[in-house]
């Protein structure tokens, strides 16, 4: 038996296996469809929590004349429904989600027979495209290696890509129709489509759903084979009010829109069909106007609930006593700062008084664990503000002990990391030796008081710094990498000349050209410029009103 045939068997075993856990899955005919593989460039289990990435493989599938099927960055790098490879595809479609996958892609794409860079491509290859939170803030860094970028929400601009990529490609040897430059002019004429090899610096516009509801963001495939495997996910809401200053959902997800009870409430009735627990998503679910209701309805229909995250303010002492009574055993909350000072400079919103409130609150029905999120490295910190959050943390264990002793108190750090298009974009991030320094005190300081602290690298924040404030220079330095390690990177960074301190050691003048000034959010530059000054002296912003304003631009 051949080695190339012995390894299909293999695969198709695992690929069974792995099918015949999954609930929803569509499998289609490839006869008389173009066939897009949708690709989330990290593992299957990583990749099916990301409901995203679950709604753009629904949407696609919903188009009779296409046949979408899933890859992840796994070793046979094969779409999971019929086992081909990534050559028998007419459209290569990334969701990137986090910059430290850009390695990822680079190894997917060289895994293929298609040229890693757009511009050595025919008419005979694939057309590669992207889209994705990282995408939509800053595409630079990738830009030599995609055809067209979707800048936005993917629901507002398929459906026009799509009828551009019927009328260009075709089932044949031949993936597209005519020259592969037609096909890229007709899709740069698209709202929300960026061709990088054929930009002329007039701004791309972010795309975004005004009405939410058009559109079901609820679980299509459910799997035991991920982190939220025991649950049916439904979008409650999308954006956040509160305008974080540091957040690149509080700036390029703006407006906040929720959605209606009545259709969240339906999203249930059809996951309560699948799993008895609701995962209810979004950056602030408790901001939605009829939260109270929807927890109460919810249960009525003998749902177990869990949430995504949980703002210290607003919060509902009704919706909390019945996340907890309908089985919630984890409950999150995110201080970001130790200090009044820096929740003040972040516009966090919530006072040292809120907190202790919140957790008076959170354990009047205690859960399990409590998980509280903060940031090291933030403008302006200082030895002081890390004191001030070990104080802070001390405090609320000893209100949560004597509340209830036994709940599992977790704090989870991470190194602010300057994002493109917040107010932050423009600021450095605080130098590795420094955010070690903290980091080593904090654990040093809790861990003893059994307090557990988890906490991303400061090494990989480093580098996802500099792709998130990158450009297109970075692409043979990502071209150049041998294996995702730290000593590849600093060796293809020096190769080429380049250093992180230039990406992210230095404050960028606010009149300096950025490398994603063509992409346009929405929110005014003047109004990033505005919060930023509003930072420096500490004051604060409110948040946005549930009804349309005129104060960032967006609406």
């Amino acid at each position: 038996m051949g080695r190339a045939k012995y390894r299909n068997m293999r695969w198709d075993k695992a690929a069974r296996r792995r099918l015949s856990s999954e609930q929803g899955t569509i499998l289609k005919d490839w006869g008389g469809r173009i066939p897009i593989a949708l690709i989330y460039p990290n593992t299957y289990y990583v990749g099916m929590s990301n409901l995203g990435f679950q709604t753009i493989y629904g949407l696609l599938n919903s188009y009779d004349n296409i046949v979408c099927e899933r890859v992840f960055w796994e070793k046979d790098k094969k779409s999971i429904e019929s086992g081909r490879p990534l050559d028998d595809f007419a459209v290569l479609a990334f969701s990137i989600s986090y910059e430290l996958d850009y390695f990822n892609v680079v190894e997917m794409l060289r895994s293929s027979a298609t040229p890693l860079f757009a511009a050595d491509r025919s008419a005979a290859h694939p057309l590669v495209i992207a889209g994705g939170p990282c995408i939509t803030a800053n595409p630079d860094p990738l830009s030599p290696f995609f055809d067209c970028f979707a800048i936005g929400e993917g629901e507002a601009i398929l459906p026009a890509m799509i009828e551009a990529l019927l009328r260009g490609c075709e089932e044949s040897e031949k993936w597209i129709r005519g020259s592969r430059n037609e096909l890229l002019r007709a899709l740069s004429s698209l709202p929300g489509v960026y061709v990088p090899s054929l930009h002329d610096r007039t701004p791309i516009c972010r795309q975004w759903v005004r009405n939410i509801d058009d559109f079901a963001t609820s679980s299509v495939i459910l799997t035991p084979q991920t982190e939220l495997g025991d649950m049916f996910l439904i979008e409650v809401a999308r954006g956040c009010r509160w305008g974080c200053r540091f957040c690149l959902t509080g700036f390029l997800f703006r407006p906040f829109r929720y959605r209606s009870l009545d259709n969240l409430l339906a999203q249930a009735e059809n996951g309560l069909k699948y799993e008895k627990r609701i995962g209810l998503l979004g950056a602030s679910p408790f901001d939605h106007p009829e939260i109270e209701e929807l927890v109460a309805r919810l249960q009525q229909m003998g749902a177990e609930m869990s949430i995504s995250s949980l703002r210290i303010r607003p919060l509902s002492r009704v919706a909390l006593r019945g996340l907890v009574e309908s089985g919630t055993q984890t409950l999150s909350l995110a201080p970001e700062a130790g200090s009044e000072r820096l929740r003040k400079i972040i516009n966090k919103g919530v006072s040292e008084k809120d907190i202790i409130e919140a957790i008076e609150l959170v354990t009047e029905q205690p859960p399990k664990q409590l998980k509280l999120y903060f940031m090291i490295g933030l403008p302006t910190e200082t030895e002081d503000d890390i004191d001030e959050m070990i104080e802070l943390t001390l405090s609320l264990k000893g209100r949560i002990d004597r509340r209830r002793a036994g709940t599992h108190l977790t704090l989870t750090i991470e190194p602010f990391v300057p994002k493109a298009g917040t107010p932050f974009q423009w600021l450095p991030m605080t130098s590795d030796r420094i955010l070690s320094h903290r980091l080593a005190t904090l654990k040093n300081s809790l861990e003893p008081k059994g307090i557990a602290v988890r906490s991303e690298s400061v090494a990989w924040s480093i580098v996802q710094g500099v792709l998130s404030r990158g450009d297109r220079r970075l692409a043979p330095v990502l071209a150049r990498m041998e294996g995702k390690s730290l000593s590849s990177w600093h060796r293809a960074l020096a190769e080429f000349s380049l250093g992180a301190d230039f990406y992210i050691g230095r404050e960028i003048p606010v009149d300096e050209r950025l490398p994603w000034a063509n992409i346009v959010s929405g929110v005014d530059l003047d109004y990033l410029k505005r919060e930023l000054e509003r930072a420096r002296i500490g004051e604060e912003t409110p948040p946005c009103p549930l009804a349309e304003c005129q104060e960032c631009g967006v609406c």
